[in-house]
């Protein structure tokens, strides 16, 4: 069963909906003890990253995340958590990822925030998981994004897209995985992924 974490910030539904095309069971939940004996996390999320990160520790739920051995996956905002800081509201996040949340640069080409679909290019085979999140999906696979900030690339990236400077698409460190996309939204590349994820 997939628990998918209710801290009241998110794209909840569309998750739901999502897991529920790709036929596995899932669990809305806000219980520490529900989320730990969960065989996937999903910590989903919209919004803003000082605000989001209140919500996550009101309830003590950002030591529960910390504590998962599980597969974990953080989309979009729920990602950006996972990162040491955010530029955000000027927030200090869990740090399971090593990278800094930075505001993406706008232009007069380049709007923000940056809404639409973007290709996902994965970085070297060497640099994955053996199970991957990216397994069965093509290099430059398009993904639907919907952010105004992004995850720096560091050790942990293990694909990018880019959008005025490259940013990390993909992280991974150890058993906990984050999208900067929402694979929920995107079709039946995210579909795979979802699919991927289950099999971790």
């Amino acid at each position: 069963m997939i628990a998918v974490i209710d801290y009241k910030c998110g794209n909840l539904r569309s998750v739901g909906n999502a897991l529920h095309r790709i036929g596995a069971e899932y669990q809305i939940t806000s219980d520490p003890a529900v989320i730990r004996s969960a065989s996937h996390v999903i910590l989903p999320g919209v919004g803003e990253a000082s605000s989001t990160m209140r919500a996550l520790q009101k309830d003590g739920l950002d030591q529960v995340v910390l504590s998962l051995t599980q597969p974990v996956l953080g989309i979009c905002i729920g990602m950006q958590l996972m990162c040491r800081y955010s530029e955000e509201g000027d927030v200090n996040c869990l740090g399971i990822f090593d990278t800094d949340v930075r505001k993406l640069p706008g232009s007069d080409t380049l709007k923000i925030p940056h809404i639409g679909w973007n290709t996902v290019q994965p970085l070297p085979v060497e640099t994955r998981h053996a199970l991957s999140l990216q397994t069965g999906l093509p290099d430059e696979t398009y993904f639907y994004y919907v952010h105004s900030f992004a995850p720096a690339i560091c050790e942990q990236t293990t694909a990018i897209t880019g959008y005025g400077v490259p940013f990390s698409a993909i992280l991974q460190n150890g058993n906990f995985f984050g999208t900067q996309f929402h694979p929920e939204k995107s079709g039946e590349a995210g579909e795979i992924m979802l699919k991927n994820f289950m099999k971790l």
